[in-house]
């Protein structure tokens, strides 16, 4: 007999980085749980640990193409989101976003299943309002080397609100900042794991630009608890909602904590800011705490020393 609170949920990019530990926490959740991913950025290795797992399935697909299955729930996660990964084929970085979008919103439609989307701080561009509010309607270059994600992901929000007005289709929309934590790929070029990476391998630590812009670094597993109350609200409530730390520090402070954390004798090397890199990062959580009741709860020395962890072990069986 069925298990009437257990649901039947699809997240796209669910070898990658966040959908393997939402596929985690969902199943500890109880429910079934189809992980769909081409494997572009995602590994098997983030997931072999549930393979055996009688409510997990694993399937290679690629979002660009529809996909006919029956689910209650679609978290779409699936896009690269690291400048490296997602600047290697800009064209099909935009196709997953807006195609993707576009076959999950049909598939959501078709057999009236709540849709989130995995949207992000990008979306804000180079900002000119400090902290960054859901209100705010972004600074963005739409033809600079970073368009393809950040104008990728702004048309998938408009999708999704294109599909909740003409459709009335049931949708979450959270905009993801900075975070970081186990499983995530060594080579992305994100701030924390070349870090901690360099840090590891007594490498110098390259740091863009003076060191002085400033991020927010939210820990994973606060991050996958944002993503499950944001599902779990009343369906009049839509989002977008920012889920992030708001805990601000600069690159140098990185890059200092890590080298302290690590035990390394990494010395800083400084290297020419990227362009589009924005100067400023930090979101305003007040929405995600009025509606969910949410905010991070682990501070970025307990989420570095976990990470660390990991890469160490990485690095060690490689």
């Amino acid at each position: 007999m069925k298990n009437p609170t257990r649901k039947r949920i699809l997240i796209t990019g669910g070898a990658g980085f966040l959908g393997s530990h939402l596929c985690e926490r969902l199943l500890t959740d109880g429910h079934d749980v189809l992980c769909v991913d081409n494997f572009f950025t995602g590994t098997k290795d983030n997931i072999v640990h549930l393979m055996g797992n009688p409510h997990f399935e694993m399937l290679r697909h690629d979002v660009t193409f529809p996909l006919y299955i029956e689910v209650d729930e679609i978290y779409n996660l699936a896009c690269p989101a690291s400048p490296i990964h997602y600047q290697f084929d800009p064209v099909q970085t935009t196709k997953t976003s807006v195609h993707g979008a576009i076959n999950m919103l049909g598939l959501a439609k078709r057999i009236k299943a709540k849709i989130f989307q995995a949207s992000t701080s990008e979306v804000y561009g180079d900002p000119k309002v400090h902290p960054q509010p859901e209100e705010y309607w972004g600074h963005v270059n739409p033809v600079g080397i970073r368009s393809c994600y950040d104008e990728g992901k702004r048309c998938a929000e408009t999708l999704f609100f294109d599909y909740r007005r003409q459709h009335n289709l049931r949708i979450k929309v959270a905009r993801i900042f900075n975070t970081y934590g186990p499983r995530m790929h060594p080579n992305d070029g994100r701030v924390v794991s070349n870090f901690i990476v360099q840090a590891l391998k007594g490498e110098p630590i390259t740091i863009y630009g003076d060191g002085k812009q400033t991020r927010s670094f939210c820990y994973v597993d606060d991050l996958v608890e944002g993503f499950i109350r944001l599902m779990n609200t009343a369906d009049d409530f839509t989002g977008p909602v920012n889920l992030g730390n708001p805990g601000e520090f600069t690159i140098r402070e990185l890059a200092e904590q890590v080298i302290a954390l690590t035990g390394s004798k990494s010395k800083l090397v400084f290297k020419t800011l990227p362009s589009d890199d924005p100067m400023q990062r930090c979101p305003d959580i007040a929405l995600a705490q009025e509606k969910l009741g949410w905010r991070p709860g682990v501070p970025l020395e307990k989420g570095l020393v976990k990470t660390i962890a990991y890469f160490e072990s990485m690095l060690r069986d490689a």
